[in-house]
C-alpha cells in the first residue's frame, strides 16, 4: 500500500489511495516534493512488484537519479525515468514553426507503457506541472485541456502525483482550475516550530480516503523521506 511506502505515512493516512487518482504534490521550493514523489513510488513498486513511470522536465534523467542517489532512494527496476531532453531540443531546431505537442506525447508514452505492462502498470508521476505550462506555447482554455488529459490518465486507471510549485506564501500557480481537477492534494511545506525551520505534510483534499488533517514534520533520513509526528509535537 501507498501508505506503507515511506515510513511514517501510516500516521497520515488511514486508508489507502485507490486508483484511479490525480493527487497534486504542492509546495515551495526546497520542501521535498520531487523526494516525496521518488521515495513513495519507488519503495511502493519495489514491495508490490507493479511497473511505474516518472516524467521529470526539469532534470535530466542522469541528474534525477544521482540526486535521489544522494539521499539514499536506490532506483528500483519497475520504476522508468523519462526527460524530455530530446524533444526540448527537436522544438527548438524546428524550423516550420511547428512544436511539440506535450499532452498528447505523454498520452503515447503511457499508451506504450501500459500495452508493455498491462496491469501491473499502475503509478505515473508528472515532475512538474509548471515545466510542463512553460513548453506549451498555447495557454487558452487551460481547463478544458487539463480535464482531458487528467481523464486520460484516470482511464487508464493510474494513481498519479503531479507536482506542482507553490509559494511560500501559499499561493500556487496554477492556470486550469487544477485544484477542482484533481482527487487529492498534498501539501509539503516549510514551517517555524520551536524556534527551528521544519518541513512538513499535510492533506489538503483526498477523495475516498480517510486521512489526518494535521501538518506531519518530514526529515531525511538514511533511505529517503520519513513522515514524524504532528508539527505541534515535532
Amino acid at each position: 500500500m501507498f501508505k506503507d511506502s515511506i515510513e511514517g505515512l501510516d500516521k497520515v493516512f488511514k486508508t489507502d489511495i485507490q486508483a484511479p487518482a490525480i493527487v497534486l504534490v504542492t509546495g515551495p521550493p526546497g520542501s521535498m516534493k520531487t523526494s516525496f514523489c521518488y521515495t513513495l513510488m519507488s519503495r511502493y513498486l519495489e514491495k508490490s512488484g507493479e511497473f511505474g513511470l516518472y516524467t521529470t522536465l526539469e532534470e535530466t534523467v542522469e541528474s534525477h537519479v544521482r540526486n535521489m542517489e544522494s539521499l539514499g532512494i536506490p532506483l528500483t527496476q519497475n520504476l522508468q525515468i523519462s526527460d524530455f531532453t530530446d524533444l526540448r531540443e527537436i522544438d527548438r531546431m524546428a524550423d516550420d514553426g511547428t512544436t511539440t505537442d506535450y499532452l498528447q506525447f505523454i498520452e503515447k508514452m503511457i499508451t506504450h507503457f501500459k500495452k508493455k505492462h498491462g496491469p501491473k502498470f499502475t503509478t505515473f508521476a508528472l515532475d512538474s506541472l509548471g515545466a510542463l505550462y512553460s513548453l506549451m506555447e498555447d495557454s487558452t482554455n487551460m481547463r478544458k485541456k487539463m480535464f482531458y488529459f487528467f481523464k486520460m490518465l484516470r482511464d487508464n486507471n493510474l494513481v498519479c502525483f503531479v507536482v506542482m510549485e507553490r509559494a511560500l506564501g501559499g499561493e500556487s500557480q496554477l492556470l486550469g482550475n487544477e485544484g477542482f481537477l484533481v482527487d487529492g492534494i498534498l501539501l509539503l511545506g516549510l514551517e517555524r516550530s520551536r524556534g527551528k525551520l521544519v518541513r512538513f505534510l499535510q492533506v489538503e483534499k483526498m477523495r475516498a480516503c480517510q486521512h489526518s488533517m494535521e501538518k506531519h514534520s518530514v526529515e531525511i533520513g538514511k533511505t529517503g523521506i520519513i513522515v514524524l509526528g504532528s508539527i505541534f509535537d515535532a
